[in-house]
């Protein structure tokens, strides 16, 4: 088994430790990260989890490999049923969906992600759209947000691309408080909100007042990498731990599992040749 893990791998273990056992989580379908980690959290700490697959809506499948699309149906392979959409939903708003992942081109301190457009006034771009973000957000136990683009990068005119901004363009996932400050509870949603944000630099909480602070960080990344890619004063948590790192028991399901290493497409080309030493299984 291998000494080492990819950085990509150590992103999809973290994202499968925000899973609880016993709970209904759903993954979405533009993920291949995300996918991964809820078969990682399955096979390894909850093997009572139930999660709700990408576009087919089949549970607890096994499919043989993940494919380069993940509107195959292949990876419906082995699901004891499938869901369809209103049956999803309705399981979302009668409050027995524990658990989701979600992203954005932006993400604000509170948790809000904008999938929808940029430009506040003018459209600079349209975006893909929430594909029913926005209700499910409102409505799911506990969010997971996730992005692998935290770096800001530098655009054309030579500003930075923040990811993580002071305020979203527009809202299309809710977290903890809306544009105009009022809170979930407020706003007497069902659903917790997001607690969790895991990047490519490291992972947030949420304070009581509902903001993101740093609470994580891989072992080659500094508070200083993420206040410098981050568009809000950087919070931090108590302590700031070292995120940990898969087994190599971990890591060999992950190469059998995506042997045409799809999850890689999802990260920068900076990203692919980060590597960390790692434990035995």
């Amino acid at each position: 088994m291998s000494n080492t893990c990819t950085f990509g791998e150590a992103m999809v273990y973290n994202l499968a430790q925000t899973v609880v056992d016993g709970t209904v989580v759903f993954h979405g379908y533009g993920s291949p990260l995300v996918q991964l980690a809820l078969h990682l959290a399955k096979h390894t700490h909850a093997p009572n989890l139930v999660f709700v697959a990408g576009a087919t809506y089949g549970l607890n499948p096994t499919p043989p490999f993940l494919t380069p699309t993940s509107n195959d149906w292949a990876l419906d392979r082995g699901a004891e049923c499938a869901l369809d959409i209103e049956e999803l939903f309705d399981l979302a708003a009668s409050g027995r969906l524990d658990r989701m992942f979600l992203s954005g081109l932006q993400i604000d301190p509170w948790g809000n992600a904008n999938v929808t457009r940029l430009g506040a006034e003018a459209l600079k771009l349209k975006l893909p759209g929430g594909g029913g973000g926005c209700n499910l957000s409102c409505d799911v136990g506990h969010l997971t947000l996730w992005t692998t683009a935290h770096r800001a990068a530098v655009g054309k005119d030579g500003s930075r691309q923040f990811r993580l901004v002071e305020r979203c363009d527009f809202v299309t996932n809710l977290g903890h408080r809306s544009v105009d400050g009022r809170t979930r509870q407020d706003l007497r949603h069902r659903g917790g909100g997001p607690d969790w944000l895991l990047t490519e630099l490291g992972l947030f909480d949420f304070d009581a007042e509902g903001h993101l602070r740093l609470c994580g960080l891989y072992p080659d990344v500094t508070p200083d990498d993420v206040a410098q890619n981050t568009g809000f004063a950087l919070r931090l948590a108590d302590e700031v731990r070292t995120l940990p790192l898969p087994d190599a028991h971990s890591v060999a399901f992950l190469r059998k599992l995506d042997p045409l290493n799809v999850h890689v497409k999802e990260l920068r080309a900076s990203e692919r040749q980060r590597h960390f030493v790692i434990g035995p299984a």
